[in-house]
């Protein structure tokens, strides 16, 4: 049987409900400056985001996909990187690859350079 008076939240729970509810709504109002009737998507996407889950976006060329992802990582100072997946790709494409380099004291060095999996948001 289901409990019909279910716990009350704390007064903190209470403020952080009120607090993702406002940022929900300035990301909505951000996003819909640029990304026109796809009220829907964005809703979607914010609650991923806030979930801290995955997103599919699928759907023909010029639906500004690509422009919602920058565009939500913008706003939310997010790092943002995409992948381009083509024939040639490796797998250093995706997570790096180390590079040698010069130091200061004139010897050489490998220094990692990070790929775009290491992103906030990663568009593939």
């Amino acid at each position: 049987m289901v409990d019909s008076n279910p716990e009350k939240l704390s007064s903190d729970d209470v403020e952080r409900i009120a607090r993702l509810r406002e940022t929900h709504q300035k990301l909505r109002a951000e996003l819909g400056r640029v990304i026109v009737g796809q009220t829907d998507v964005i809703d979607q996407l914010a609650i991923c985001l806030f979930a801290r889950g995955h997103a599919l976006l699928m759907g023909v060329p010029g639906l500004a996909k690509t422009l919602l992802v920058s565009k939500l990582a913008e706003t939310m100072s997010l790092d943002f990187s995409r992948i381009q997946f083509t024939p040639d790709l490796m797998p250093m494409d995706i997570t790096g690859t180390d590079i040698l380099q010069d130091t200061a004291e004139g010897r050489r060095e490998f220094q990692f350079v990070k790929g775009p999996v290491f992103a906030n948001i990663v568009l593939a």
